[in-house]
């Protein structure tokens, strides 16, 4: 949260205006929900109020603000959800859904938030998969030293 400042929020929140719903994995719907059920204003506002599709197939329920669990097939939900919108999905997080998702050529646009810290650790945010051009389309420096990097994806 030290980075996700006021600007950092407002970047967000337009993210998510202008998405339908959100897709999430186990991992990263607990975080969410952990840091913003319990907050108001604009970014958890809409954070809370947006739906979300939980992907997981070990939770037994997801009770944070209009989660769905989905147990089904990650690639085909994804598929019949992005068929039925009309607006754009999002999702935050690296985790093992948006590999999946990025692997099946179901994502269309990648936003890098990149850090000014080294962490030391982690899970990699890339590992293997088929090369994939992207197109570089944006970029933002935020006054916190985050940089904000919008690539769309070269399908095909």
């Amino acid at each position: 949260m030290q980075y996700f400042d006021e600007t950092a929020q407002t970047d967000g929140l337009k993210r998510l205006l202008i998405s339908e719903a959100m897709l999430l994995g186990r991992t990263t719907y607990e975080a969410l929900a952990r840091s913003w059920s319990n907050r108001t204003g604009g970014f958890a506002d809409r954070i809370n109020a947006i739906p979300k599709f939980v992907f997981s197939s070990t939770l037994a329920r997801a009770d944070w603000g209009n989660a769905v669990l989905v147990h089904g097939d990650v690639i085909s939900e994804t598929q019949r959800l992005k068929e039925e919108g009309e607006r754009d999905l999002v999702i935050f997080g690296h985790g093992r859904l948006t590999k999946t998702l990025l692997t099946a050529g179901l994502v269309d646009e990648v936003r890098l938030l990149v850090m000014p810290v080294f962490a030391g650790h982690g899970e990699l945010l890339f590992t293997e998969m088929r090369k994939r051009s992207l197109t570089l389309t944006q970029s933002t420096i935020l006054p916190t030293g985050v940089g904000i990097l919008v690539y769309s994806i070269i399908q095909g």
